[in-house]
């Protein structure tokens, strides 16, 4: 788990100690902590919310922002709700695609990692997508990825 041990990741997840209401919120601050949720993380919320490793998997998979590798340097993420797909969202994605990005695998290139999401909350500025948490109105592969490459520069 990198730089942390399973004591520092526990201490972080003290305030929710033997709360298994929690599970959710110890998820994501072990997400935000290392960037992502390694199996063994899932391990330490069962343990520190006093849950099965059941629930916490269950919780885990649910959420499609959690991930269980460590994300590239760059994470675009591109909305692909209705209100997208009628403002073009398909072309957006063939152009990425015929550009080597593919937002169904996740595969990272040029350290960037291209994710499909349901609903960004800027419907009215479709097709939306998401810079590492930078809303992208109207996007286009060229605004994407300007956008990107000024984040890895």
């Amino acid at each position: 788990m990198s730089n942390y041990s399973e004591e520092s990741i526990l201490n972080y997840l003290g305030p929710y100690k033997g709360e298994a209401s929690a599970i959710l919120r110890s998820l994501q601050l072990v997400q935000e902590l290392l960037g992502y949720v390694p199996d063994s993380a899932i391990d330490l919320v069962a343990k520190n919310s006093n849950v099965s490793r059941a629930e916490v998997y269950g919780v885990f998979t649910f959420y499609s922002d959690f991930r269980s590798t460590p994300p590239a340097q760059v994470v675009v993420k591109v909305c692909v709700a209705e209100a997208c797909q009628a403002s073009g969202n398909a072309e957006l994605i063939s152009q990425l695609h015929g550009q080597g990005y593919d937002i169904h695998s996740g595969k990272i290139k040029d350290d960037i990692q291209m994710e499909q999401t349901f609903c960004l909350g800027n419907c009215a500025l479709g097709p939306a997508a998401m810079v590492n948490g930078k809303p992208i109105g109207r996007a286009t592969s060229a605004s994407i990825l300007k956008t990107a490459v000024e984040l890895i520069s």
